[in-house]
Formats: C-alpha cells, structure tokens, sequence
C-alpha cells in the first residue's frame, strides 16, 4: 500500500528522509504558504487518512484563522523562529489545541513543529539555577522576618502592627516555597479553600506596595470551595497582578465566576472556576505576544521574567490555563481552574 503523504521534490529528499523518521509532527511550507510536504506524524495526528497536503494552503488547518498564516508570515519575513501558543487546528476528529514552533529554514522554506498542548514549556523545576537562587535567599528571609518580629513588639499603631505582620508571614511564605524549589518531590500542599481569601491576600499585598493603584472587587459570592494549594495559587495570582502594575496600571478589576462548558487545553470540563485580572496598563507589547509565558522572557530592561511562567505553571499545576487578551488601556489575564469532579 502506498504511503499517502507525498514525497517531495528531490533537492529536499535528505531533509525530508530526515523529518519522516522524527516522532515530532512536523512540516515545510513555502514561502506563499503552500504544505509541501506533511511527515507521517503530522499526518496520523491530523487523522487525515489518505488525503494528501502537499500543495494545499497552510490556512486549511487553521481552526482559529488567521493566527496561523500571520505567525508563518512573520516568521519568513523576520527570518527568526515565531512561537504559535495553544492554536487551534482542524483535523478528521474536530478542532484540536497544539503548540507550534515555526522556524525559517531559508527566505523560501519555513518548518513547522507541533507539540500537543497543554505542554509546560518553562522548565522551572529543572532549572538548577533557580534551586540556587532558592537556596541562597533562605538566609535574608530569615533576617526579614527577625526584623518583621521586633518591630510587632515595639509597634503601637494597629496598622502597623498589621504591615509587620504581613511582612512576616510573606517571608513565611517565600520561605516555603523556596522549600518547595529545593525539593522537587514534595507534593502540594493541597486542601479546600475559598478563593476570595487567596485573591483578598493579594489585594492587601498590593495596596501595602501601591499608594497609587485602585482595586476593584467583582466577587461571586457562590462560588463553592476548591481543592488547591492556597499558597501557590496566591503566588500565581500576585504575579498576574504585580505584571499589571508595572505595565502601569492605575486601576484593577478583580473578577470571579463560575465557567459552564469551559475548554482547558483539549479538554471540555462542565465547571470552572474564572478568576480574572483586569487591568488599565499598557497591554502586552506586540513582540512579546508569542513568547510572553516564556521564562526570562520580560518587557522590562530590570524584569527577570519569571513571573508570568511561574504563574502558569502553577496553573498547569492544578489541572488549569491561563490566558489573556490585551490591548492598551484594557488588559484581561484569566485564569482558569477545574472546579468539581473534574478538579480529579
């Protein structure tokens, strides 16, 4: 029987031999954005059967158009590797979430890459340097939270008393997740808790650190208790909030709801907890909008950017996304966690 992806042309016979053998979905398209050839991973995972791509149009696959065709676009026209997150493409059994890594080979050949989603790409855990980092700041928050202590002592304005005791129980807690980076088998700390108690903590946080930034409460007052690590959860959400403010942000929305039918990666869940951040900034700048989740990756010269992959990866953590949509003036990040049975 014959092979039904097509072989291409001869002078890409040793590219192509190469590709076919890869696990890795993969393609090539040319530079008007036309599939020469698709491997025979791509094409099981397309469940395509005996159709054959070459010379069709990239935007075929596009389930969410016209992200694909732009990101190949600027791929070839840049010549540097465009990372395309969670897109949506069309195969023989529905619409199905991919990560893709587009990356020009030449001014005429671009090689798509495809990674089922949802996929952590930050790597955090591994990361040796981070351990040391954790290791080495253990000493200072000891220090800070000494000083946190006597100042409670000799304190006499209640509000006070209280900022020295915020500085004590953050320390506490970098404390522990530092903890948590030197220790890459320790399980979460997971139990029922409300999320209105996580997100007000990150709201008394900001204040102490913004004289300036008004905070806005949209709370659903129903929604039911969920199975999470509090701790982790208020670090994902104090870094989605802290990104605002230092886009500049002068007011944020804090917004939790109830999702029916939310779609998480590939999976349709009957209930979601949506808790999102909205803010006045600056938006998202255009060249970080493929790579934004990326670690080290940040829009400001002094920024590690940690932030933003730590945030997500703490939602990959609890079974959940985030997401975001921006715009200068009116920046949304969203995230989303499974709530009920599908919180197993």
């Amino acid at each position: 029987m014959s092979d039904p992806v097509l072989a291409p042309e001869a002078p890409a016979d040793a590219l192509w031999a190469a590709l076919e053998s890869c696990a890795t979905a993969m393609a090539l398209v040319d530079r008007d954005l036309l599939l020469r050839t698709v491997n025979q991973s791509l094409h099981d995972w397309l469940g395509a059967g005996a159709r054959s791509w070459r010379g069709e149009r990239l935007a075929l696959l596009d389930a969410s158009p016209p992200r694909l065709n732009e990101a190949a676009t600027r791929a070839l026209a840049e010549q540097r590797r465009v990372w395309l997150r969670d897109a949506r493409l069309r195969t023989a059994i529905g619409d199905r979430a991919a990560d893709l890594a587009l990356t020009p080979l030449d001014a005429d050949t671009l090689l798509i890459e495809l990674q089922s989603a949802p996929v952590d790409h930050s790597g955090l855990r591994l990361s040796e340097s981070l351990r040391g980092f954790a290791h080495e700041v253990r000493g200072p928050l000891a220090g800070v939270r000494g000083a946190a202590q006597l100042l409670q002592r000799r304190l006499h304005e209640p509000d006070l008393v209280e900022l020295a005791g915020l500085i004590v129980g953050e320390a506490d807690r970098l404390a522990a997740l530092s903890d948590g980076l030197l220790d890459t088998g320790a399980k979460s700390n997971r139990a029922r808790i409300n999320i209105h108690e996580v997100v007000e903590r990150v709201a008394a946080l900001l204040s102490a650190e913004s004289e300036t930034l008004r905070i806005r409460r949209d709370y659903d007052p129903s929604l039911p208790p969920l199975a999470a690590d509090a701790d982790r959860l208020q670090q994902a959400c104090l870094n989605l909030a802290r990104n605002a403010v230092e886009a500049g942000a002068q007011t944020l929305t804090v917004r939790t709801r109830v999702e029916h039918g939310a779609r998480i990666g590939e999976r349709s869940l009957r209930l979601a907890l949506r808790v999102d951040l909205a803010d006045d900034g600056r938006g998202v700048p255009a060249e970080l909008v493929d790579t934004l989740f990326e670690p080290l990756v940040s829009g400001r010269a002094d920024g590690t950017g940690l932030g933003l992959a730590i945030a997500r990866e703490i939602a990959h953590e609890h079974g959940g996304e985030i997401a975001y949509v921006s715009r200068p003036g009116a920046t949304v990040f969203t995230l989303l966690l499974p709530l009920g049975e599908a919180e197993a």
